[in-house]
């Protein structure tokens, strides 16, 4: 059983192929974009993992900042937010590996 398309499709076809067109997105201003809440979050990991000393929070503030930077949409914007994520999950590694210990609470 073989279906013949050939002739039957293309005199009931309506589509015109000389009036298509390539698609071109309209130009988005940078304040209407989507906000990055990937690089929100990375932020706030970053800052909880420098003042209370969360390893974990500045490991996920990492991985955000990695998640915003594949991300980005608004060059100048989102690098600046990256770049301060990054800097205080960095900050956050360094003082909870390098710097002094915690004293150890008692029970």
């Amino acid at each position: 059983m073989s279906h013949s398309h050939g002739n039957v499709s293309s005199a009931s076809d309506p589509r015109q192929p000389s009036a298509a067109r390539p698609y071109t997105p309209r130009p988005v201003a940078p304040e209407d974009l989507p906000v990055d809440y990937s690089g929100f979050i990375a932020v706030i990991l970053g800052v909880s993992g420098v003042m209370f000393k969360y390893k974990i929070c500045s490991w996920l503030a990492i991985i955000f900042c990695a998640q915003s930077l594949a991300n980005m949409r608004n060059f100048e914007n989102d690098l600046k937010q990256i770049s301060m994520a990054m800097m205080f999950a960095v900050m956050g590694l360094v003082t909870n590996y390098v710097g002094p210990n915690r004293p150890a609470t008692k029970k």
